[in-house]
């Protein structure tokens, strides 16, 4: 049998943080005005610290040790427990969300996907606002922790490659948990870097903070139904370009950088391969739009910006990519499943789960052709062990298969099949747009039926958690021990 009692302990805990985060809002609505709203966020608070308080009091019971069944149960608890407490004060707002609706934004904000329920964002209190962003910023801390000190050695999809990697490393770097608040401390002054070019561009100090929130974290969240494009801004598109990009990046090559390596931020593959595969996809769109018969200027802006939130999962627009024809439809159902470097807080399958399969496919060719010789998988100078190719061609198994299933069930709730496939893949990649008049850059997810919704934070947890730890969940032998 599992001991529940260490997670009970920990997700008080997390309650707990989280409860402190709540208060930033009502002070926020407080100094506004939005005496409701402060109200609101308040008694939530209250309820989410009392509960927190007493699983930490009732399920205390010493040193806290985590075994790998428990780790894999808490990485799920965890991240649904956050997403249904975070979801109070939406219920408890004046937007008439139901539970569904409110569940559905919350699991957006701590999976840092910006799929969004909410219309009408300016007429939305400042603290609601600041909530939305603070799930996101907080969802893509936890997502590089799970990234960095947990996934690796719960050897999910190939992660524990970074595992060898560091302890290959171990004089270089300290041990992973000194590691994960090193990473934070990077994480904070991304964010504060960000937020000062964002001001600096035009953006008020509190629309700054927001989205220099939402672009590290790769969250997505903006203060306006029509995300950045509102801003009519080259100057704040660039910066966030450039923050998209940095925030998509191994938070262990900084900290190796600060430490006397910057080489390998420029020098590392998977690093190289990510900047190349968005450079080759934004002059594809460009070249696109260019046949469509935009000037090169505006094709490149568009195409830049747009093609890289994508692709790292961030999912701010500034045009609706949907109505830029059949290839460009096709070409980001692509983008949204690439994903970030591994060890950041971006979605998608991740860079270098299609280097291992290149590698081992280029392998495997070499063997066909010469059988007699001896051909190895090799990723950044380093043989790849079969383990990892086997894990990495189950989780894209897991992956084709999962999403399959979403867009069949979706379909059958009657949703349409542009909005079915390109919502799957959205919510498992953890980007947040789709495709189409729906759930397209021009519109929302707070109309589709309940169900759909509940099943796409479902999806969204699924893929945050990089879907094996929910699969094993779902395996009666795991219980069994």
């Amino acid at each position: 049998m599992i001991e529940f009692r260490p997670i009970i302990f920990i997700l008080g805990i997390l309650l707990v943080v989280l409860a402190a985060a709540m208060m930033l809002p009502v002070l926020t609505d407080f100094a506004a005005g939005y005496g409701d709203d402060a109200a609101n966020f308040a008694i939530s608070a209250g309820a989410t610290l009392f509960i927190g308080v007493s699983a930490m009091l009732a399920a205390h019971a010493g040193a806290i040790h985590l075994e790998i069944r428990q780790t894999f149960v808490l990485a799920v608890l965890g991240w649904a427990a956050a997403a249904g407490f975070a979801a109070i004060p939406f219920a408890m707002s004046n937007l008439g969300l139901d539970a569904a609706d409110a569940y559905f934004e919350a699991m957006a904000g701590v999976t840092a996907t910006a799929a969004d329920t909410f219309v009408g964002l300016g007429s939305v209190s400042p603290g609601l606002l600041l909530w939305r962003a603070l799930l996101q910023w907080l969802g893509g801390m936890g997502a590089i922790a799970l990234a960095i000190a947990v996934l690796p050695a719960l050897r999910v999809g190939g992660m524990q490659l970074f595992q060898i990697e560091t302890v290959e490393r171990q004089r270089a770097l300290p041990p992973a948990t000194e590691v994960v608040i090193s990473a934070g401390v990077i994480y904070v002054v991304l964010t504060a870097v960000c937020a000062t070019a964002l001001w600096g561009a035009g953006m008020t100090g509190f629309q700054a903070v927001l989205h220099a929130m939402a672009t590290v974290s790769t969250g997505g969240f903006s203060t306006s139904d029509q995300s950045i494009a509102s801003f009519h801004s080259l100057a704040i598109e660039l910066v966030i370009i450039l923050f998209m990009i940095l925030s998509s990046l191994p938070m262990v090559l900084y900290l190796q950088a600060l430490r006397g390596s910057p080489r390998r931020l420029v020098a590392d593959s998977q690093v190289l391969t990510f900047l190349a595969v968005l450079a080759v996809a934004v002059g594809l769109i460009t070249v696109w739009q260019l046949h469509l018969g935009d000037d090169f200027g505006p094709a490149l802006r568009m195409s830049a910006f747009n093609v890289v939130s994508i692709i790292t999962g961030t999912g701010f627009t500034t045009a609706d990519y949907s109505e830029w024809g059949g290839l460009t439809l096709v070409a980001f159902l692509f983008f949204m499943v690439i994903g970030g470097c591994a060890g950041s807080a971006s979605g998608g399958v991740k860079i270098f789960r299609f280097q291992v399969t290149a590698a081992a496919a280029r392998a495997q060719i070499h063997r066909l052709v010469q059988p007699s010789g001896v051909f190895l998988p090799y990723v950044g100078g380093r043989p790849v062990p079969d383990a990892i190719a086997a894990s990495v061609t189950g989780f894209f198994f897991l992956f084709a298969a999962s999403f399959g299933i979403f867009t069949l069930a979706l379909t059958a709730m009657g949703v349409d099949l542009l909005t079915s496939v390109s919502g799957a893949v959205s919510a498992i990649a953890n980007v947040g747009p789709g495709l189409g008049p729906t759930i397209g850059p021009d519109g929302a997810y707070n109309i589709l039926p309940d169900g759909a919704k509940w099943l796409l934070s479902f999806a969204m947890l699924f893929g945050r958690l990089e879907l094996i730890p929910v699969m094993v969940l779902l395996v009666p032998a795991f219980w069994r021990g």
